[in-house]
């Protein structure tokens, strides 16, 4: 007999950043008071920043405690397998009021040996763009280890950044090793892998208000994490199919589908295979298993039991989803 686990909500997890803004409350409707809020952490299991269940029979348990409850009824068979009570994916949206720092992620060896952690490779979706919005993704030119350290050493980083306006409902992967920031003006949602290791180059010498003083740089440690090949696109296409479930991306850490309905759509899952998250990025509908059904509505994000095989989408005029697994 299969546990109901079903649609599971989950309190967000606000984090102060010194490039954050407002947006997360006034687009995305978020309920806080703190200011300079950069990241809502939506379903985490990153130790000390674990998201709790904020409605239903399992209100109040953590993600980690329901892992190690449920087991693959919650993840699915693979992911319990080779992560145990760890979930590997780690869900936020992210407002930049001013530029993220220039930033590079080990990959898992390089984590591994030196935190104990997975590496971190994450894709963003971009929800909303100001007018002339950019990212920072990759060099303009061909750099190694020496050039690079040339540049730093000169103060002239920035002259080899590439940087580009962005639009919404663009999709950019970034594998672990890629330097980039997310530009001024840039609401997005981000998929990565449950890690919190992030090695920053460039700071643009802001100083921290509520510290008063410069944030700590990691140029020797990003040495040996940084990729230096050149890429001709960093943006990932995608179909846009209505009423149907569009592949994005499909990596080692995370699938993602593009999702756009403006009528009743079911999806069929195998069982126990992977969970399945929902994260809302435009308009509004619910979300029914045979035994629940649940609200959703932009900025809002919710994780479906690798135990349930249907689940029927209602939309509420276009309702925009992306659908994450493992």
């Amino acid at each position: 007999m299969k546990n109901n686990i079903g649609i599971l909500k989950f309190n967000p997890i606000f984090q102060y950043r010194i490039w954050g803004g407002e947006k997360l409350k006034t687009v995305l409707e978020k309920s806080y008071t703190e200011n300079s809020i950069g990241e809502s952490w939506e379903i985490s299991g990153v130790k000390g920043n674990e998201t709790v269940v904020s409605e239903g029979s399992l209100q109040g348990e953590t993600l980690p405690t329901l892992i190690s409850r449920f087991g693959k009824e919650l993840v699915g068979s693979t992911c319990f397998e080779e992560y145990g009570n760890e979930f590997p994916i780690l869900i936020k949206f992210i407002d930049a009021k001013t530029p993220l720092s220039v930033q590079v992620h080990p990959d898992d060896g390089l984590a591994k040996e030196r935190h104990n952690s997975l590496g971190k490779n994450e894709m963003w979706y971009i929800m909303d763009a100001d007018e002339e919005a950019d990212l920072l993704i990759g060099f303009k030119e061909q750099l190694d280890k020496k050039s690079y350290m040339s540049h730093v050493d000169k103060g002239d980083l920035m002259s080899v950044l590439n940087t580009f306006t962005v639009n919404k409902g663009e999709l950019y992967y970034l594998p672990a090793g890629r330097v980039h920031a997310i530009g001024q003006g840039v609401l997005l949602a981000e998929i990565q892998q449950t890690s919190d290791v992030t090695y920053r180059v460039y700071d643009y010498d802001r100083v921290d208000s509520k510290t008063g003083e410069k944030r700590e740089l990691h140029v020797e440690e990003s040495i040996d994490a940084i990729d230096f090949s050149l890429v001709e696109d960093y943006q990932t296409t995608y179909k846009k199919e209505e009423n149907q479930s569009n592949l994005m991306i499909d990596t080692p850490y995370f699938k993602t589908n593009y999702i756009s309905a403006n009528k009743e759509l079911q999806l069929d899952y195998e069982l126990n295979k992977s969970f399945k998250i929902f994260i809302c990025t435009s308009g509004k509908g619910t979300l029914k298993t045979t035994s629940q059904e649940i609200s959703l509505k932009r900025g809002e994000t919710v994780l479906l039991a690798a135990n349930e095989e249907k689940l029927t989408i209602s939309p509420e005029g276009t309702f925009e989803l992306l659908e994450a697994s493992y």
